[in-house]
């Protein structure tokens, strides 16, 4: 069951990518996609505890590093665990 779903812009913030990269791991498996027919630009959501959380500064919100890349989905290390 996938927890908040978020549009692909907001992912990229969370990640500190841009929406370029969090597409790219969609299509190589590292992310899940939903589908979301009401949204006219993509129609696409991603769930939020799939995507690796950047480093920010606390107050101004400026990227210190961005997230790690996520392992693809379902490969042998992540059933292993």
């Amino acid at each position: 069951m996938p927890g908040l779903l978020i549009p692909v812009d907001l992912a990229a913030h969370v990640a500190g990518h841009p929406e370029a990269t969090i597409r790219r791991w969609a299509c190589e498996g590292r992310l899940t996609r939903y589908p979301d027919s009401s949204r006219r630009k993509n129609g696409v959501l991603y769930d939020i505890d799939e995507i690796p959380e950047a480093k920010r500064h606390t107050d101004t919100l400026k990227l210190i590093e961005p997230g790690a890349t996520p392992p693809a989905i379902g490969t042998a290390s992540q059933l292993a665990a």
